[in-house]
């Protein structure tokens, strides 16, 4: 198994930067294909982005497609979601997820779950 901890939420105002940072526990963190998803109030959960086990592929949501850039680091066990020119409709609660077998945009399908960090981005 593995457990995750995000950090780096905040608030921001628009047109800002943050980055968010997963730390990973437990099991070979290499093992793990990592994604993003976020939640905004009253609405489902959504992907935001994604990345391979060895970090050579990358897959990201149409919404945030050349402003966000996922990325990982197998050595510190830490995925990274840097995320720029940030807008209000970004504003959520921001999970990262993992799973061995999966990867990609369904966030039924990743088994291991962070608790969350808050991103508000103000207008």
């Amino acid at each position: 198994q593995v457990q995750l901890v995000e950090s780096g939420g905040g608030l921001v105002q628009t047109g800002g930067s943050l980055r968010l940072s997963c730390a990973a526990s437990g099991r070979t963190f290499s093992a793990y294909a990592m994604g993003w998803f976020r939640q905004a109030p009253g609405k489902e959960r959504e992907f935001v982005a994604a990345i391979g086990w060895s970090g050579g592929s990358t897959y990201y949501a149409d919404s945030v497609k050349g402003r966000f850039t996922v990325s990982r680091d197998n050595t510190k066990n830490t995925l990274y979601l840097q995320m720029n020119s940030l807008k209000p409709e970004d504003t959520a609660v921001y999970y990262c997820a993992a799973d061995t077998k999966y990867y990609g945009s369904r966030p039924l399908e990743y088994g291991y779950w962070g608790q969350g960090t808050q991103v508000t981005v103000s207008s």
